[in-house]
């Protein structure tokens, strides 16, 4: 039921879902004009707020920028690949694929490619609700594989719902194997509270974030944008209205992991 919950609560605070919920309250409060007004401006201010591209960039650098890359990383006993970049092997898809967090599957298999550790270990199950039947450590496998990284190299973890999950079940691995030092690969976005999640299960991590949605050049570049630049940035579009709303995902997978002391 947690699992249930923590999935769909947020849903109602996300920007598009508190919008739509401020809508329906509009509509229903017809005769009640001052209130319908009040509910509209909510929510378009909420859509103009998080759909424009500096509130949506400085939401994502909070949270990408923690963990920037310092030049070449040092070796480590494992890769631990975290799941979220992957569609599975399903009809009509000839192979399973990577979804824009798939970069950090490429990542992974380089990091291996370089020597940086012997195996990687793939965390990822899946989630009956999300109509899911095929767990996540089978897509990084398949994908993996295709980069060249050899099965035997691949260690799976086919159970983990959630990030806690993860660590959780990464660490009886990390038991059972021996290791303790490891480079901790999954998006910059959701880097943050991976490293503090893995560090509570006693963890030494090596931060190897990918797939960095925000990035340097467009910080400082609003003096020469002229009226259409500005035009463009400030009207909400979904693929900010997304970014935004990912970052938030965080800030309360962050709060709610620490209220249940996973983190």
């Amino acid at each position: 039921m947690f699992l249930f919950l923590s999935k769909l609560l947020p849903l109602f605070v996300y920007p598009v879902g508190l919008a739509s919920i401020l809508l329906v309250v509009a509509l229903l409060m017809y005769k009640h004009r001052r209130v319908q007004q009040v509910c509209i401006g909510l929510a378009l201010g909420l859509l103009l707020a998080f759909g424009n591209e500096w509130v949506a960039h400085r939401l994502v650098s909070s949270l990408e920028w923690r963990y920037l890359p310092q030049g070449e990383l040092p070796q480590a006993q494992a890769i631990v690949l975290l799941g979220g970049g992957t569609r599975p092997h399903l009809p009509p898809r000839p192979m399973s694929e990577m979804n824009e967090a798939g970069d950090r599957v490429g990542y992974a298999a380089k990091l291996y490619h370089e020597g940086k550790a012997p195996f990687i270990v793939v965390s990822g199950g899946f989630i009956e609700f999300f109509g899911s039947t095929v767990p996540e450590a089978d897509a990084m496998q398949e994908l993996l594989m295709a980069y060249g990284v050899p099965q035997e190299a691949i260690v799976r973890e086919d159970r983990s719902r959630n990030t806690h999950e993860n660590a959780l079940y990464v660490r009886e691995i990390a038991d059972a194997r021996s290791f303790n030092q490891i480079l901790l690969v999954t998006s910059g976005l959701h880097m943050p509270r991976s490293v503090a999640i893995f560090e509570h299960q006693g963890f030494e991590v090596l931060p190897a974030p990918a797939d960095f949605l925000a990035t340097w050049d467009v910080e400082g570049r609003t003096s020469d944008l002229g009226v259409d630049g500005w035009v463009l940035k400030i009207i909400p579009n979904s693929e900010r209205l997304d970014y935004s709303t990912r970052s938030l995902r965080e800030y309360i997978g962050m709060v709610v992991y620490r209220l249940r002391g996973w983190l």
